[in-house]
């Protein structure tokens, strides 16, 4: 079934969209309302060609700064363009390699908050990203007590969700191409696009799944499916309070005339948790790790997208010095 309409139009009438990349110039086409930004697509970004100048303005004017503190910089700079852009909100990821420290987490977040009030931006306009370990938790709690928004990233279980909206976090970003990648492998010959796919893809039915919890238990923080692998994972979720999406399916949403329909409503939450046979989580610290623990896949996905976000925050440094 087609539409006259734009698959990406008819998806804004249901969902906030949202960029996902750290190349501005791409997502102007696109108009989203917010845009997102982490250690692996700013260093994407800042080796591209057309952004050497801001890179290089950052380096001259901070000159002599240390590749650590550089880097906040950089993610501001790039933060700045995109807010001209995006009438909304820019996510700003504080470095991986403190997820394991609250007060340290703390105290970075209020460093690039005051960075970007320096250059005349309002904090709501600011959402910053924390992975949603134990630790990055507790970090949001003080820092959503002190008016700073937090968007809370590599979701990939109930349990993190679930205390993400016990501590009043802003928004949190459940990830769908991730989880899928996760049962894929693990399945292997016996994975079936068919079977598996569609509605009954892995990261889509967990995105569902938090949504269901949170609207049934009137948790107020934001949803924001991400890390999607294709439009029927997006299309999936039609209705999800915010979906943030890379530039590469952001055009093919743009070239499809696909009908849309309302895939998620807050209406029916009560009646899918009662099919899925849950119930309100314990959040006290034993109870979340022990429940995070016993979900392999969330556990390593967790551990994984960290490493990686760590990898990518030293190359950008190595890049800074040269």
């Amino acid at each position: 079934m087609t539409s006259s309409t734009s698959a990406l139009s008819q998806l804004k009438k249901f969902t906030i969209v949202v960029a996902d990349t750290g190349d501005f110039e791409r997502m102007r086409e696109f108009q989203p309302q917010d845009a997102t930004t982490n250690p692996s697509l700013i260093l994407k970004a800042a080796q591209q060609a057309n952004y050497q100048n801001l890179v290089h303005q950052v380096k001259t004017a901070h000159f002599g700064m240390k590749p650590v503190d550089l880097v906040d910089y950089i993610l501001v700079a790039f933060g700045l363009e995109i807010l001209k852009i995006v009438p909304g909100r820019v996510s700003t990821e504080v470095d991986a390699r403190l997820s394991f420290d609250t007060q340290a987490t703390v105290h970075k977040a209020k460093h690039l908050i005051s960075l970007y009030e320096s250059h005349g931006i309002d904090r709501k306009r600011v959402l910053i990203k924390l992975a949603a370990t134990w630790e990055g938790i507790q970090a949001a709690k003080i820092l959503e007590s002190e008016g700073i928004h937090c968007n809370m990233t590599l979701i990939f279980s109930l349990v993190q969700a679930a205390a993400c909206g016990a501590v009043n976090a802003k928004l949190i970003s459940p990830f769908v191409g991730r989880i899928t990648d996760w049962y894929k492998a693990k399945l292997g010959v016996e994975w079936s696009d068919a079977r598996h796919g569609g509605p009954n893809d892995p990261g889509v039915t967990s995105v569902k799944r938090i949504f269901h919890y949170y609207k049934r238990f009137g948790i107020s923080t934001e949803i924001m499916g991400a890390s999607f692998r294709n439009t029927n994972q997006i299309l999936e979720l039609a209705g999800c309070d915010l979906l943030t999406i890379s530039p590469e399916l952001l055009g093919e949403l743009q070239a499809s005339h696909a009908s849309v329909e309302l895939k998620l409503n807050p209406g029916n939450a009560a009646r899918a948790l009662e099919n899925e046979n849950i119930s309100q989580l314990k959040l006290d610290e034993s109870h979340f790790r022990l429940q995070l623990n016993n979900d392999p896949m969330a556990t390593e996905k967790l551990a994984e997208g960290i490493r990686n976000f760590c990898i990518d925050t030293e190359k950008l440094e190595n890049l800074l010095t040269h």
